[in-house]
């Protein structure tokens, strides 16, 4: 008799991420990961007490990825704060289903947008772009925001809509939100 295959908590998390990267999460539940494994719910259940906590692993896995993909940018030919916008809309148009799960699925409940920019993990952002911009720290904060704004707002329209990605428009696009920030930042002395 062959021996058990070893049900992992990551080949669990991994088929959970690719389910919802393929049909959204609304299509994730144990039963759907069990038949993908090729197992039971019981040792799904095992790992994971709750669906709540299976899904929050899923998610940190899913943060991480996105984290990676935008991150990836091409720092030589094009200023850091222009290339992470670009792949973070890339990253919606490309994964409309992980966008969503990451960023519409309520995630966020009862936070302020300051909280969302005060943390930490986005903190290195911020010196770049006080470097590049020669800016205060809460100028960079206030940039940020407005660029963020404009970036997530394009991102949203690409994942839940048959839009295309059209780079050299979207690079225009963020490229006036940025030089009308520095602008009015700068007095308009850009």
């Amino acid at each position: 008799m062959p021996p058990k295959t070893q049900i992992t908590k990551n080949m669990i998390i991994e088929t959970g991420l690719n389910i919802i990267r393929d049909y959204g999460v609304e299509s994730l539940n144990v039963r759907r990961i069990a038949s993908a494994i090729k197992c039971s719910t019981q040792p799904i259940m095992y790992q994971f007490q709750t669906v709540e906590k299976l899904k929050d692993e899923i998610y940190f896995e899913a943060d991480k990825y996105h984290t990676s993909y935008i991150m990836n940018a091409d720092f030589i030919n094009e200023s850091p704060m222009l290339a992470i916008g670009l792949r973070y809309i890339k990253f919606a148009a490309e994964e409309k289903h992980l966008f969503r799960f990451l960023f519409q699925t309520d995630k966020y409940a009862n936070k302020s947008l300051d909280e969302l920019i005060d943390n930490e993990d986005i903190a290195p952002i911020f010196l770049v772009l006080q470097e590049q911009a020669k800016i205060t720290e809460k100028q960079s904060k206030d940039a940020f925001a407005a660029l963020f704004l404009t970036v997530h707002g394009i991102a949203s329209l690409l994942a839940n809509n048959s839009m295309e990605y059209h780079e050299k428009h979207f690079k225009n696009i963020l490229n006036n939100v940025f030089m009308g920030v520095m602008g009015n930042m700068k007095g308009g002395n850009v």
